[in-house]
């Protein structure tokens, strides 16, 4: 299943003049909720929707409450309240216990389908963007602009504004079996991936997504090249301290927080010998060995354990257990 944004977006975009669409999007909850302001929902007339606003429950219940918006070309504005018992949220058996206001706004030419298509350019370009969403239940009003990442949003009165950023983007350097169930995971998560190795019986097609970026230049040629520039993470793994030390130099030159290296320490030391540099000159801290505490040893328990640390690291978690039952 899709959920980030973009994807949303590449769903309705292939059938926006088809079909009819409502952009659903979380505007206020309030104690416990499956997901935060700010969620996003696409639904057409098919009875087909991309994206989750909760667990499944809310879902087929605002479905129907888009057909009224397809009715009147208007806002609808839904509220789901399991703090009060004759709410109908719990006869939709909604466990959370909390409260959740969902926008429902039509989408079609007539509102300039909520610069949606606009949006959907930026987000695929790696650009922020600020994208401001009038509440109340009239015609469609959105706005939208190019925005920094650190941009300090102004919240104007019935104005539910967000700062939506492209997907994160992660290198993968080696493109070995070990590497598939990383790229694999990495995808489903909707994130953006370049696969580099360039070894001709590594990174096959057929391997791997197809939505994946794969480079096969050297790497010592790539210093230039523009997806370094976009990237957030980057893992090293291509078993070959060669390859693995020419990845590491290259990546000091990226955009990106994270790097880490498969491998244990002794075998890095070798590695950071022919760059040569230290650890603690490294431009990038390098994460190695390089993962969470998962347990398991398979290719898959390896790539979740190497994915839920660089995750951690660009959400600024700690990555401890919520409930601290690891702790007992």
């Amino acid at each position: 299943m899709a959920n980030r944004l973009n994807q949303l977006l590449k769903q309705w975009q292939s059938s926006r003049n088809t079909q009819k669409w409502v952009l659903a999007t979380i505007i206020e909850t309030d104690g416990s909720s499956y997901r935060k302001p700010g969620a996003m929902m696409m639904i057409n007339d098919l009875g087909q929707y991309y994206g989750l606003l909760s667990g499944g429950c809310l879902e087929s219940d605002i479905m129907l409450q888009a057909r009224r918006c397809w009715d009147s070309g208007r806002n609808r504005i839904v509220e789901y309240d399991m703090r009060e018992e004759e709410d109908l949220a719990w006869k939709l058996g909604i466990g959370c216990g909390g409260m959740v206001r969902i926008l429902l706004q039509p989408v079609d030419e007539h509102n300039q389908y909520l610069q949606l298509g606009e949006l959907y350019s930026l987000l695929e370009n790696n650009k922020s963007a600020e994208y401001g969403q009038v509440v109340h239940e009239k015609a469609p009003q959105n706005t939208l602009r190019e925005a920094s990442v650190d941009a300090v949003l102004e919240h104007e009165a019935d104005v539910f504004k967000q700062l939506l950023k492209p997907a994160p983007h992660l290198a993968v350097f080696g493109g070995g079996v070990d590497a598939r169930p990383v790229v694999a995971i990495a995808v489903q998560l909707g994130w953006q991936v370049t696969l580099v190795d360039p070894r001709t019986s590594y990174a096959r097609s057929g391997h791997f997504d197809s939505g994946v970026n794969v480079v096969r230049e050297a790497i010592e040629s790539l210093e230039h090249s523009k997806w370094l520039q976009h990237i957030d993470m980057a893992i090293i793994m291509t078993h070959n301290i060669k390859l693995d030390a020419a990845s590491l130099a290259l990546v000091q030159h990226s955009s990106a927080k994270y790097v880490g290296m498969l491998g244990p320490v002794h075998r890095t030391d070798r590695v950071l010998d022919l760059i040569p540099v230290s650890r603690e000159n490294l431009v990038k801290p390098l994460a190695n060995p390089i993962g969470l505490r998962l347990g398991g040893e398979l290719p898959e328990s390896i790539a979740l354990s190497m994915l839920s640390e660089a995750h951690a690291f660009i959400e600024q978690q700690d990555g401890q257990s919520i409930s601290g039952i690891l702790a007992r």
